[in-house]
């Protein structure tokens, strides 16, 4: 059950921070779609939804995704769909619905952190850097190692690249929970590949992509890949399973992909 005691809009990132750290059960809402799959008592529920952070914008070195922007519009965003591949408006476009996509957020959906995310897995393969409020400028994947503390996520920062990647999940039906889930991205000859909804969150496999970088061995690196995470069991499959998975998955995001590691 999610009680809010008070819910508050504020103008500034400097009032919406203040607010966020006066009290310990004050929270920045992120659209709010995975909020019933927690107990919470909340103190102030923050809405980021006047601070203009709802773009999709460019520079000469990146692009900028704005935390207020949605699963939807990321999904449907020319510069999302082109870019690796479109492996992550690919990833998007598995969750539950239209409907449902149009409300969640990417600022909750990435810094919440969940094992479960479609979003995540893509964006770490491709390298995604996170500007946060009080930290900073951050990778993604040291922000997942690290531990929780209050900040606000600005935006998302995609640098640019020639490369062509692959989003690729095992689910029981449409809509569902990823049992398993997975990206790989081949950018200059080198392969990055990543498995989430282990059910732990997202993480490179480095060994595995290693492999496939040096010697192109799909059956090695699949193996890899299989012992190398740690895997889990919960209501939707064991850690038997998610381990043998893993393996089909990788062999099927390189399969996906359709070139050798010169990129032809």
């Amino acid at each position: 059950m999610i009680t809010i005691k008070e819910y508050v809009v504020p103008d500034t990132l400097d009032e919406a921070y203040e607010l966020l750290t006066s009290k310990r059960n004050n929270v920045v809402l992120g659209g709010s779609g995975f909020l019933k799959l927690s107990s919470k008592n909340i103190g102030t529920a923050i809405d980021l939804k006047d601070i203009d952070l709802d773009y999709i914008d460019e520079d000469n070195e990146n692009i900028l995704i704005g935390a207020d922007v949605s699963l939807r519009k990321l999904e449907q965003h020319k510069l999302i769909k082109t870019y690796c591949g479109g492996l992550i408006s690919c990833a998007v476009s598995n969750i539950v619905g239209v409907q449902f996509r149009n409300g969640v957020r990417v600022g909750g959906s990435v810094f919440s952190k969940y094992g479960f995310s479609d979003l995540i897995p893509p964006l770490l393969a491709v390298g995604a850097k996170l500007k946060l409020y009080k930290s900073g400028i951050v990778g993604l994947e040291e922000f997942l190692k690290s531990d929780y503390e209050k900040d606000i996520l600005i935006e998302v920062i995609l640098k640019k690249k020639d490369a062509k990647g692959v989003y690729d999940s095992i689910r029981k039906c449409t809509g569902d929970f990823p049992v398993i889930n997975g990206s790989i991205i081949l950018e200059d000859g080198e392969y990055t590949v990543v498995l989430g909804a282990r059910p732990q969150m997202a993480m490179i496999a480095k060994r595995a992509s290693e492999v496939l970088t040096k010697e192109n061995n799909i059956e090695k690196a699949s193996e890899l890949a299989k012992v190398e995470l740690a895997y889990g069991s919960n209501l939707r499959a064991s850690k038997e399973y998610r381990s043998d998975m893993s393996k089909a998955l990788v062999t099927r995001m390189y399969n996906s992909i359709g070139c050798d590691k010169d990129g032809k």
